[in-house]
């Protein structure tokens, strides 16, 4: 039922930008959110990956024990920091669409090329609306896919210094939702953020989880941000 429905949800009118937005930093580079691509933005391609993780278990007294089947869980990485582009930062596999390429088989190849995925093994549900991504000029499409089971990771050394496997259950919790605030190009800014385990997603990879949590947990966004009604 839960992949019946979200490919059924794909099929349908998308949240789009006003689901993006809210998971934007504030202000937005530039002074807005950015909801069209410019002609010459650099076409890429992304993918949620959902698999079945391990089961849940609790602690009773005689040692754990069952508490639910297994639970959806989806693959991140952590950047290398000696990258030229989104050095150190929080990703989904994905990146920029070659000559000839389709955005599906992009997404595809970009997980199989950083995480080991084998492509085959993987059905697309369907696309998220794309994103535009100032700072690199990147035009990104994000796939939804499924595997039945996990899948045998390997990260790629040069470009992965971390896999995060993330619960789904995690990231529509809105106790992971916060805010952030950091100094970019001499200003303040203020960005929501998903917490795993103190791993912080924001930016454009917090944007198309937005998306994607948004078709199924429409009202989902970040708190209050601090000093402000909520805008």
């Amino acid at each position: 039922p839960f992949v019946a429905t979200l490919a059924a949800r794909l099929s349908g009118p998308l949240p789009g930008a006003d689901a993006q937005a809210r998971f934007s930093p504030r202000p937005p580079r530039g002074g807005a959110f950015p909801r069209q691509a410019p002609p010459d933005a650099r076409p890429a391609a992304a993918l949620i990956l959902l698999y079945p993780g391990d089961p849940l278990t609790d602690r009773g007294p005689e040692g754990p024990r069952l508490r639910t089947g297994n639970a959806w869980h989806l693959p991140l990485t952590v950047r290398r920091a000696d990258l030229p582009e989104h050095a150190g930062q929080i990703s989904l596999p994905g990146g920029r669409i070659d000559a000839g390429e389709t955005a599906e088989a992009a997404a595809l190849r970009e997980a199989e090329e950083e995480i080991g995925v084998d492509p085959s093994s993987v059905t697309i549900l369907g696309a998220l609306s794309p994103l535009y991504v100032l700072v690199s000029r990147y035009v990104i499409t994000p796939f939804v896919g499924v595997t039945d089971t996990r899948p045998h990771f390997r990260p790629a050394e040069r470009e992965v210094a971390e896999l995060i496997e993330a619960p789904f259950a995690s990231l529509h919790d809105p106790a992971t939702l916060a805010w952030g605030h950091r100094t970019r190009e001499g200003y303040l800014i203020d960005f929501p953020y998903f917490d795993l385990d103190g791993h912080h997603v924001w930016g454009a990879t917090a944007m198309m989880l937005g998306e994607f949590l948004s078709l199924l947990h429409p009202g989902l966004g970040p708190p209050p941000r601090p000093g402000t009604s909520g805008t």
